[in-house]
């Protein structure tokens, strides 16, 4: 779920650098607080922290997204928080500590894998073959060496009609990771054969949802980084050497 309240998009910038200590802070009575006020946080609420700046309060929801409020709750803020000296994100770094993935209870057993020179390092992401996209990051990743590719494919059906089509027959080629690089690399049309098993396919549907993955590309490192979009060759050799 979305949250539309007050101060939806407001960037909260730090006028000075100094982070205030959190008082001691009853968490489960500042969840009643914030429940009595806003009752559609109900269920939604996975947990509740010091932001570590000011008085202010991080709630995490379970649409993986960080809302704010006061001691007294008083009001909601849903934007992001920077550190001046440095503009640094805070929202969103702790929202990668929040949304990393588990690289060890990945399902690798269902993406198409493909090795390129010594596959020391691994990347792991989630593709539609028919998303422009998506091809343009194969394009890119043709440029990178010594990695794994994992791709779980995950076609979006509401925005590229024909890619379960285009995932099923993939899928069922003989030589799957041959049949990605044709597809998306060459624009080559794959064998229209589509009788295989491809549940495979829809329990990539599912693992999608719980990672809270809703566009291709994204991709996902050994850290647990998860990254959507496109990402030059360059952006991503020193990714991958960073994990």
């Amino acid at each position: 779920m979305k949250y539309k309240m007050m101060g939806l998009g407001l960037v909260l910038c730090l006028i000075c650098c100094q982070v205030a200590e959190a008082q001691d802070t009853n968490y489960d009575l500042l969840k009643e607080k914030i429940l009595s006020k806003v009752p559609k946080l109900k269920g939604h609420i996975q947990s509740i922290q010091s932001s570590g700046v000011w008085d202010l309060y991080e709630v995490d929801t379970d649409d993986h997204q960080i809302i704010y409020t006061d001691k007294n709750v008083s009001y909601l803020f849903a934007g992001e928080i920077y550190q001046t000296t440095n503009l640094e994100n805070l929202t969103q770094k702790r929202l990668d500590t929040i949304n990393a993935v588990a690289w060890q209870d990945l399902p690798l057993s269902l993406a198409i894998k493909r090795v390129k020179g010594n596959g020391q390092r691994e990347l792991v992401v989630f593709s539609d073959p028919d998303c422009p996209y998506c091809r343009r990051l194969e394009s890119e990743l043709k440029n990178i060496n010594d990695v794994t590719i994992y791709t779980f494919v995950y076609p979006i059906a509401s925005l590229h009609p024909h890619a379960p089509q285009r995932s099923a027959e993939i899928w069922c080629a003989h030589n799957r990771a041959q049949a990605w690089d044709e597809y998306l690399l060459n624009k080559k049309q794959i064998n229209k054969n589509t009788q295989c098993d491809v549940s495979d396919l829809e329990k990539v549907q599912l693992l999608a949802e719980k990672l809270n993955i809703n566009g291709t590309p994204t991709l996902i490192f050994k850290n647990g980084q998860k990254v959507p979009g496109v990402i030059s060759a360059n952006d991503l050799e020193k990714l991958l050497g960073s994990h």
